[in-house]
């Protein structure tokens, strides 16, 4: 059985590079594969492999300079759902773009998953989800206000626009793990926002802490890596990924008269030229012979980062 484990820790790191070599080298030598992003601000990722090996890591991370509270969030799978390992260096480890936001200094109250049902059905709690667009498209909570943003950069702007529309409202936020809500509740205090609240370790907290059938949470949750998403229990969903795009995509999307295969999806129909989707089709050719053989194709196995 294979653990995976979602982690992220906002601490100081001066030399942000100096840590990706031992980090990279680790991981390789225990059999752990994933991705992981460094920056001044800390670290973000998920990681999976071998019990032994996720320990290992766990224990290096913690290690590092300010990270002895490091928090995950584990769960398991039949096969490593990543190809290979990765550690990148970024300016943040979740970008927004606001060069004043710290969540070292102050972030909203966090909120139990047990408690969360209570706080976003009150009616003076306006709930907010902070993913992406193509995420919320295949789940969130009963009643949530989509921004509809492509990036988690256009937040700020979306929020600027939209503050009005929150008057004399409780602001409860979440997201995939937590992180971008580290992020953005700091943001919102600094707005002059003082009732901020967002869910503690996200909706992968709450889909593995919440019974189904106390649940508001409706759909699967997107995930960054090849299992797409997960349902209550953090089982598996029944989402795919279109690797043209990087979407998910549902069985209804798979049915569609314009799903293709690696190619395109019935979300990327109309967003690239006929010779990237040339370039797409040689793609799925080398994954289809690589698979003949028994081998994996990286190409295929790459995610977007979360």
């Amino acid at each position: 059985m294979i653990t995976i484990a979602a982690l992220y820790h906002f601490a100081r790191f001066p030399d942000p590079a100096a840590l990706r070599g031992p980090l990279l080298g680790l991981a390789r030598a225990q059999g752990v594969r994933g991705s992981l992003l460094l920056a001044p601000e800390g670290i973000n990722g998920t990681i999976a492999g071998p019990r032994t090996g996720i320990d290992a890591m766990l224990a290096h991370i913690r290690a590092l300079p300010g990270c002895a509270g490091l928090e995950w969030k584990e769960s398991t799978a039949e096969t490593l759902p990543f190809g290979r390992m990765k550690v990148r260096l970024k300016r943040e480890i979740v970008t927004m773009g606001q060069p004043d936001v710290d969540p070292r200094a102050r972030v909203g109250h966090y909120v139990p998953p047990q408690d969360w049902n209570a706080l976003i059905s009150a009616p003076d709690v306006a709930v907010i989800d902070t993913r992406n667009d193509y995420e919320v498209a295949i789940g969130t909570f009963a009643g949530a206000v989509d921004p509809g943003t492509r990036s988690f950069g256009e937040f700020p702007d979306w929020w600027r626009q939209n503050a009005h529309r929150f008057h004399n409202k409780r602001i409860a936020m979440f997201c995939t793990g937590g992180i971008r809500c580290e992020k953005s509740t700091n943001w919102l205090l600094g707005q002059g926002v003082d009732q901020v609240f967002h869910l503690q370790g996200g909706i992968l907290n709450y889909l593995e802490k919440v019974p189904q059938d106390q649940s508001l949470w409706h759909g699967e949750c997107f995930v960054f890596d090849q299992r797409v998403s997960v349902g209550h229990g953090l089982v598996p969903g029944d989402n795919g990924m279109c690797h043209a795009c990087r979407r998910p995509v549902t069985p209804a999307d798979r049915a569609h008269p314009s799903y293709e295969e690696g190619v395109c999806c019935p979300a990327c129909i109309d967003e690239y030229d006929d010779a990237r989707r040339d370039r797409f089709r040689e793609r799925m050719r080398q994954v289809r012979l690589a698979q003949s053989r028994g081998a994996a194709h990286l190409g295929a196995d790459a995610m977007p980062d979360g």
